[in-house]
């Protein structure tokens, strides 16, 4: 076989149980290792299902830790599958190369493979075969590779009888004895056999057989001699026998904090940062086709613009088919070079560093707000904060002399609150928090998350001062908390959901959705006072989606329509979802007037991994993980429109895109920049510097996205800070 779709197969690279590895390259020459299924695998089902399952979870958590998906078909002749190629030994050849880790490097190690795990498993993926010659040795650290029987929790595909799939030296008792209950703890227990054999070169259980390996693993006590003392406590709570005595990844990632945790172990020899102009005429980064006006309203003249934002010259000419190039954004490849920039914003500074007063300054704080601004940066929303990870915040404007409210939260605070105007902390709570979620106003109160070890809460806090009104606890709740303007949804364990008040915290009802098992609640909208539910098919080729009354629970409509959908917006009545394939990539827009019964569904030119959306003036903006952007107008008839501009960001990742007025759209990037794009025609109009902490990018599973205002624009950035920049002169920033 020389090809595998477009791809030329070069060197073969090894061979595993399921297929070959090969070196290969790309058109533009970049190098990939594309796997190839074995011919006498190719006609079984089962193998053809689990390589499909294999594709899906590696674009699922493709990432800082793994070996990103560029192309795959596994309905070929034989399957394959095109991932970027990472040079580096596996862990297994280290060790029979090297011989055991030191202490410090298996520290790295331990904080690498704990990071990487926390990562797969929120994008809700286990494993199932962490192994040293699963894993790839880096410059940037571990990476996880094959996925080859791993799957989603929820999947359908199970571990057929009397079959054993895995490796026995690194599989949890609970793999050879309830393996249809295999979780995310599984990969915890690897995890722990995989350390022993970095730490010794040989596994905590040993033997030449497997089936004495297996009695070891289910019986039999760890030997973890060899071990660094101080890691071997951490690594035997690893190797517990019960799924439930087994730290989590973000537990054993705080038990290797400084000065152990050496985030930047992995990062090569860094490069002094230079400043970066914005584009130069000519090189405009866009490509409008078809030079469309935005629906229902003409684009501004010249002289307006001019007059509302900073001066561009003209764009570079249109081919004959009134296409403009596709232009990369120069030097913003965030995913695949980190650049150092600790020494520029040390020298720098970042501003002032207020201490917080005892409470807002109300309608004076209003009064200042609406005459005055001035751009700043908070170094830190609270000093229980913990860096490395972007605040998520959002704000809420005032109202009959109310002052406006900019709630933050990060990684160490529940919720805090800042004056808009300056960014001084007026009060935090919530110290210890693990959760990131936005802490949102509610019946008058704060509402806030609170994660830790001992579980969740949702907290309801007084605006003014941060006293703590009510709190409930979330166990026994599934999806999370939504927020339904005064009203606060939650989902039971058997699927019936409850409604809380959101002044109170009392019960407002709770009762089954009518047709639903387990509802999913994704979106609520201000503008037409509904919740939404969406519920898939077993199949997935279905979703049932059902508009609620937050207050009452009644059912406003519901429908069922074709496709694996989730609600993403909601503009003039119409909903609007996002379109699924059966590997988790982004393939249609689909928009549903209840009114009219009408369905749209606007299939994309190419398929988006991990698209994000934003909706306004019936366009859709898609914006997916590698830094595709699309405009599509979803009035148009006909399944495959094409799309008013198409721009290629070169951000790898990206927080989700907000779309204001003034043909604005913004998102935060992985390194803090702040992004703006003008959405008449994919212009690219500002960004800001990045914001990282001590230089160092780390990985989030989640991006918090920008919180807008009228005349600026709020952001968190992974140096722990939240800044505010003027909206109207993106230009300066």
């Amino acid at each position: 076989m020389e090809y595998a779709g477009s791809y030329r197969l070069d060197a073969c690279l090894g061979s595993g149980g399921m297929g070959v590895v090969h070196l290969a390259r790309s058109a533009s020459g970049l190098r990939l290792a594309v796997k190839v299924v074995h011919q006498q695998y190719a006609a079984d089902p089962e193998f053809r299902a689990r390589f499909r399952q294999e594709v899906a979870a590696a674009r699922r958590v493709s990432g800082a830790f793994t070996a990103p998906v560029v192309d795959a078909d596994p309905d070929a002749e034989r399957p394959w599958m095109a991932t970027s190629y990472i040079p580096g030994p596996t862990l297994a050849e280290q060790v029979k190369n090297n011989g055991p880790m030191a202490p410090a490097e298996l520290r790295r190690l331990t904080a690498g493979l704990a990071e990487a795990l926390r990562d797969i498993h929120r994008a809700g993926v286990v494993h199932r075969d962490l192994k040293p010659g699963n894993v790839l040795l880096t410059d940037n650290g571990p990476k996880v590779i094959d996925f080859g029987i791993s799957r989603p929790v929820d999947s359908d595909l199970r571990t057929e009888t009397g079959k054993l799939i895995g490796s026995p030296p690194y599989m949890a008792p609970e793999q050879f004895q309830r393996p249809r209950e295999v979780g995310p703890a599984a990969d915890v227990f690897a995890l722990g056999s995989l350390l022993v054999h970095a730490a010794t070169g040989r596994g905590p259980f040993d033997s030449d057989s497997p089936y004495i390996v297996a009695y070891q693993v289910v019986h039999d006590e760890a030997d973890l001699v060899g071990l660094p003392a101080d890691l071997a406590p951490l690594v035997g709570r690893c190797l517990a026998k019960e799924p439930g005595k087994r730290p989590t990844p973000d537990e054993i990632m705080s038990e290797l904090r400084p000065p152990s945790y050496e985030a930047d172990a992995f990062i090569p020899a860094q490069r002094r940062s230079v400043e970066r102009p914005l584009p130069t005429p000519g090189e405009e980064q866009r490509t409008h086709v078809g030079g469309h006006a935005r629906s229902g309203r003409e684009p501004a003249s010249a002289a307006e613009r001019s007059a509302q934002e900073p001066k561009r010259e003209p764009a570079g000419p249109r081919t004959a088919a009134g296409r403009r190039r596709r232009v990369k954004w120069p030097a913003l490849a965030i995913g695949a070079v980190v650049l150092v920039y600790g020494g520029l914003w040390a020298a720098q500074g970042f501003g002032d560093t207020r201490t917080p007063s005892a409470g807002p300054r109300g309608s004076d704080a209003a009064a200042a707000e609406a005459v005055a601004f001035e751009p700043w940066r908070a170094a830190a929303i609270a000093d229980a904060a913990e860096p490395g990870v972007a605040p998520a915040c959002s704000y809420t404007p005032g109202v009959s002399g109310v002052s406006a409210t900019l709630l933050c939260s990060t990684r160490g605070v529940a919720a805090a609150r800042l004056d808009p105007v300056d960014g001084r902390v007026i009060w935090s709570r919530g110290a210890g928090a693990e959760s990131t979620s936005v802490p949102v106003v509610s019946g008058g109160l704060v509402h806030a998350v609170l994660t830790t070890s001992h579980g969740s809460r949702l907290h309801a806090y007084k605006k003014d001062d941060g006293t703590q009104v009510w709190s409930k606890d979330l166990s026994g709740y599934r999806g999370g908390v939504h927020h339904a303007g005064d009203t606060v949804l939650l989902v039971n364990g058997d699927g019936r959901v409850r409604a809380l008040n959101g002044a109170t915290g009392g019960t407002r009802w709770e009762r089954p959705l009518a047709g639903h098992t387990y509802p999913v609640l994704a979106l609520h909208s201000a503008g037409t006072g509904h919740s939404y539910a969406a519920e898939q098919s077993d199949d997935g080729r279905t979703t049932l989606v059902s508009a609620v009354e937050p207050e009452s629970g009644e059912v406003a409509w519901q429908r069922r329509l074709d496709g694996f959908l989730t609600p993403v917006a909601t503009e003039g009545g119409a909903l609007f979802l996002s379109s699924l394939d059966k590997d988790s990539m982004t393939d249609a827009v689909v928009r549903y007037d209840p009114a009219s019964g009408d369905v749209r569904r606007i299939a994309l030119p190419y398929l988006l991994p991990e698209a994000q959306f934003a909706v306004r003036d019936s366009t859709a903006y898609l914006l997916a993980r590698g830094g595709t952007m699309l405009a599509l107008d979803t009035t148009r008839k006909g399944e495959n429109a094409e799309p008013r501009w198409e721009l290629e960001t070169d951000v790898a990742r990206s927080s989700r895109p907000v779309v204001t007025a003034g043909d604005r759209l913004y998102f935060s990037a992985a390194d803090g920049q702040l992004i703006t794009v003008d959405t008449a025609d994919g212009t690219l109009v500002g960004r800001t510097k990045p914001r990282l902490l001590s230089g160092k990018l780390a990985y989030m599973s989640t991006l918090p996205a920008p919180a807008t205002a009228p005349g600026r624009v709020y952001a968190g950035a992974p140096d722990g800070s939240v800044f505010a920049v003027d909206s109207e002169n993106p230009g300066t920033w």
